[in-house]
Parts: C-alpha cells; structure tokens; sequence
C-alpha cells in the first residue's frame, strides 16, 4: 500500500474492465524504496556474496518462473492484450533464460590480465555499481523486466523496478518470486506508478541512484537522460523504433512474407522492433503483395486468452486512440489500404497500406499497432538511404539469398541490429540498442556487464629479483 492508501486499477483491454488494484506511488514511495535498496547493498550480503551463490539463488529464482508460468502469462495477458501462446509460450521461457543467461555469464565472465614492460602488473576488476533502477515498457512486461533486473542483480547490485502503469501484475508477482527463491529483502525491490510528477520521475531524479535502465519511448528517454544528468547518474536508453524491412529481388519469398508478417503482427505491432516499413524491389512488389496481404487476411483476432488467439486488443484505450489517428489518415496522406483497419473495442485488425511518400507520418513516426507501409524500390543505393531516412536505428530486416549483398547492405545500415532472413532471433551475448532516435548505450552479454559494474583498474609494483 502506498503512504497515504492511493492506489490504481488494471483494466483489461479485452474486457473493458478492471481485475486488479494496486498501490499508487509517488515520491515518498521512491524515496523508501532506494533507501532499503541501498541499506542493502550497502550493509546486506548480496554484494559481497560469491557469484556462485548468486548464480544459485538466480537459477532457482529462474525456476520459479517456469512453475508459476501460467499465472505469469495470464498476468501480462490480462495487463496488455497480448495472446496467451506468446505470453506462455516466448514470454515465460524468456523471463527465465534471461535469470539463467547472466548469473553463468557474471560466473563465467573473465577479467583482463594486463602486463606491463615497466615491471608492473595492471588486471582489471569488476565492482558491483549500486543501487539500479529499472523502468521497463507495457509491451513484454515481465520479458523485458527481467532483461534489465538479471544482469543487475547476477553482478551484485541493488534494484528497483518500476513496471509499466499498464501492465503492473507480472513485476508484483516477481517480487513474490523474488523472495521465495532467496533473493534477500531489499535487494530487488518493485515500486507502482505514473512517470510524469510520479514516482517515476522521483526515482530518475534520486541523488541516492546509480544507475537507470529505460525502454520505452524516444521522447520519455530524453526526460529521463535530463533528470538524471543532474546527478550524472549514467543511463541505457532503448527506444523506439521504426525497423525497416528489406525484400530484394532475390528473396525467398514464402521466407520473406512469413517472417515479415511476425515482424510486425506479433502483439498487434506493439513491438519496438516491428518492422513497420516495408521496402519491396519493385520487380517482385505484386508478387509479394499478394502472399502478404493473404496472410494478414489470415491472422485470427479475438480473447486474447484463447489459444487460437493470433491478434489481441491494442493495450489500452489511450494508445488505442494514438494508433486510430494514423489509421483514420492514411487515405488523407495520399495511401491505400489492401486490407485491415479499425475492428471492434481496442482491436485494430493486420493493416497494410500502400502508396504513402517518406515524408508521411506513417513512414516517419513510431506507430506502435498493426499497421504496415509497402513501398517499391529499384536499387541497393536507393533502399540504403531509404532505410537510414529515418531518425530511429534500432534494427532493420534483409531478405536476399545474396551472401554478398546481405553482408554488403548490414554493413551500411546505421541500426543496431541488422536479421538476415529471418526476424527477432537473438544471442543474449550480443549487443542490443539502437542510435538516433532509438536510444543510447546497449546491453546484452559483457556490455550490460559494462554497465551495471564500476570496471577498476589495479596496478601492482612487481619487484626485481633478489639474493
């Protein structure tokens, strides 16, 4: 419960209605969290724990995770919309792999041995940063939750998270988690609310912070770099995006379409990654119009809580409202639709439009729904600087079956991540994040290793041999 009893529903957006209350905070509620966050990393064990013990206690938390799968995967389900096959069956395995992933990568990991012509020994240490506060989006609540609190805790810090307003349920039974698999109280902590004048901000603005972990949107990330540049707190940025999608000429079709249709159907578009832009070389445009289209036709809509469920409701009415002003303009700015638009309640059913210039808002702007742009291009040099256009660079897809050419064209593309035929694989160990628009610093592997510790360098005077 917060200090003075405040608190806020969860609606359903497939319901219209409220299943679950939870407590509203603000600034005291900030304030008392990175307190017993940083009693405990600075009196608790979990600093000084070995990374074995930690690795433990993260591989059992890990565990939890799958046995309370089902509550989970109905918790982000009823939150945000999302079907249940991909809240159970990619959303669940992910949460625990990615405990798993960092607490044998933070045992594994190695230091570097540095010696020096001078007769000195420098190596290098790995020091648990402090007190990490995580902001993680309403799209993947719990998956991305877990991708920021993982690597935190595997290196012996400290963390607060503060979930989504939206989709609040899976961080609270973490915590629950979180405790029963030994995790020590205070060191991973969950505070409820807002952004704005709320307990988000409070906790960006916190002189007693380490560290900030954001994924959302552009412009929330550059309020929060602000905030936090006052008490030069550093912080990882992943933000939007507006991932383009390359079909060359040469493509495998049947291969480009599907993975084209997940990339930016899956949870109704409401992927940071979705590749919502389409570029098509111009010889293959109708013959690849008319598979994808067949199968946007194709996808099924309805309670997101049945199985058969593809497409469920955009997450909340408010983003539903921000998704419907770019469907209601498109005929304005000039496209077409093929197929799709407004449903009933919050759906908005597989759109495809065609026939929109660059300078369109549906081509420039994050939409964050189940909308998608086709357009032709004639050359590699042209669909280049298509693709970089844009002032987001999370990621781009490439469908061509030219070794050279796909090599050729990634290395040009100013994204962070380049999928080669195919769409959303990813190794823990390599970086994520983007550049512009998308975002600052990346994380993954050694780099979140970067940044959730205080590399130390240690110089030893090595003396000369004596009699």
């Amino acid at each position: 419960m917060s200090a003075d009893g405040a608190t806020f529903d969860s609606v359903d957006p497939y319901t219209g209605e409220a299943w679950a209350r939870f407590p509203l905070g603000g600034a005291a509620e900030a304030d008392l969290a990175v307190a017993a966050a940083r009693r405990a990393f600075d009196e608790g064990p979990w600093p000084r724990m070995g990374r074995r013990a930690r690795r433990e206690i993260l591989t059992r938390f890990a565990e939890l995770i799958l046995a309370h799968g089902d509550e989970l995967a109905l918790a982000d389900t009823r939150d945000m919309g999302k079907p249940i096959t991909q809240s159970r069956g990619n959303d669940v395995p992910r949460t625990a792999d990615n405990f798993r992933f960092f607490a044998d990568h933070a045992l594994l990991a190695t230091a570097e041995a540095l010696p020096m012509d001078s007769g000195h020994h420098a190596y290098t240490r790995y020091e648990p940063a402090g007190v990490v506060v995580a902001i993680a989006p309403w799209n993947f609540p719990m998956m991305l939750e877990s991708w920021k609190v993982a690597p935190a805790l595997a290196w012996g810090n400290t963390v607060i998270l503060k979930p989504a307003e939206d989709s609040p349920a899976s961080a609270t039974i973490l915590a629950r988690l979180a405790l029963e698999a030994g995790i020590p109280p205070g060191v991973f902590n969950v505070v409820h609310g807002y952004g704005p004048d709320s307990v988000g901000a409070a906790l960006t603005a916190h002189a007693g912070v380490d560290r900030i972990t954001f994924t959302g949107e552009s412009a929330t990330g550059r309020v929060i770099a602000a905030a936090a540049a006052a008490n030069l707190t550093p912080v990882s940025l992943e933000l939007g995006g507006k991932g383009a999608n390359v079909v060359f000429a040469d493509a495998d079709l049947d291969t480009a379409v599907d993975w084209s249709i997940r990339a930016i159907f899956t949870n109704a578009g409401q992927v940071c990654l979705a590749g919502s832009r389409i570029y098509v070389h111009r010889g293959v445009q109708e013959a690849f119009l008319e598979r994808f289209v067949a199968a946007a036709r194709a996808m099924v809509s309805g309670d997101p809580k049945d199985p058969g469920t593809q497409v469920g409701p955009l997450s909340s009415a408010g983003h539903h409202a921000k998704v419907r002003g770019y469907v209601d303009t498109v005929a304005a700015a000039g496209g077409a639709v093929l197929t799709g638009g407004l449903g009933e309640g919050l759906f908005v059913e597989p759109m495809v439009v065609t026939g929109l210039g660059e300078d369109a808002p549906h081509q420039r702007e994050e939409i964050f729904g189940p909308l998608v742009t086709v357009t032709p291009f004639d050359t590699e040099e042209e669909v280049i600087g298509l693709v970089n256009a844009s002032p987001f660079g999370l990621n781009a897809m490439l469908f061509s079956e030219n070794l050279s050419r796909a090599h050729r064209v990634a290395g040009r593309l100013t994204v962070g991540t380049v999928w080669v035929n195919c769409f959303f694989i990813r190794d823990l160990r390599a970086p994520f994040g983007g550049v512009g628009d998308s975002g600052v610093g990346r994380e993954g592997g050694t780099f979140s290793r970067e940044f959730f510790t205080e590399p130390k360098a240690v110089v030893m005077q090595i003396d000369a041999a004596r009699d």
